[in-house]
């Protein structure tokens, strides 16, 4: 799949560029920040430690999206995307591991899975996030899909009140309608934690919510990132017109 990817980079004022993965080196690049964040910052426990990767069996089918401070050449932010040609061939989207997506099946081949999200912790600032998502916005204008799906991750470091508490907020007013609600495989017990600490949004997560993004179901609890996980669905068409119109002309 690599050798095929003809992305141009793109440029933006100042050090920041996004681009995909043109080669296996590029790739293991992005496998050695997700180490870093997921392996080194919040404990994950991860079978390809002993590389300093994270790696899986989904990286071989997937885009890697890349964001390079051309200051020092180095990979400071990374999105896995998984189009649905590409999970068809792998088996299945990456969600499926965590979620029954059993009401989604008639999307399929119009749904984009985007994942292992992650910064370096000196890049984390607008810039970066900005450079991201124009990547993001660039590839599904360029490919046509007509819906982003993904797991967006929350701390588990206080035993799981906080990621429930994130959800009480958030879903009652993001909440998917019930035809594209998702059901986890291992569930968040939200009845034994607290759900009403007073707590802030996760950046990631407040984006996709203000871009027009649904929480599709309870959270997945994933013991081996140390996480709870929220199902993103987001419909392109209902993109807020105001930030997909940013994001649109930083990808331009």
């Amino acid at each position: 799949m690599l050798d095929l990817i003809k992305q141009e980079q793109r440029e933006t004022p100042g050090r920041l560029t996004f681009s995909l993965a043109r080669t296996v080196a590029e790739v293991a690049e992005a496998q050695r920040i997700r180490f870093k964040v997921f392996a080194e910052e919040m404990g994950a426990n991860l079978p390809s430690a002993a590389l300093g990767l994270d790696i899986d069996r989904f990286d071989e089918f997937c885009d890697h999206l890349l964001v390079r401070d051309h200051g020092n050449d180095k990979v400071v932010g990374t999105y896995r995307i998984l189009p649905p040609e590409q999970a068809a061939i792998a088996g299945g989207y990456y969600s499926e591991t965590e979620f029954d997506l059993s009401r989604l099946m008639h999307l399929r081949d119009r749904m984009v899975e985007v994942g292992r999200s992650c910064v370096h912790p000196d890049y984390r600032d607008g810039a970066t996030i900005t450079q991201l998502w124009s990547g993001l916005a660039d590839y599904i204008g360029k490919h046509g899909h007509e819906y982003l799906i993904g797991c967006a991750s929350i701390s588990m470091g206080d035993g799981g009140h906080y990621a429930a508490s994130v959800y009480n907020k958030v879903h009652k007013l993001h909440g998917a309608p019930a035809e594209y609600h998702v059901f986890p495989h291992c569930r968040l017990p939200l009845e034994s934690l607290n759900q009403n600490l007073d707590v802030t949004i996760p950046p990631l997560i407040k984006g996709y919510l203000r871009l027009g993004a649904y929480v599709a179901g309870e959270p997945a609890w994933d013991p081996d990132f140390n996480c709870a996980d929220l199902f993103i669905l987001m419909p392109v068409s209902r993109m807020n017109a105001r930030y997909a119109k940013h994001f649109m002309r930083k990808a331009a």
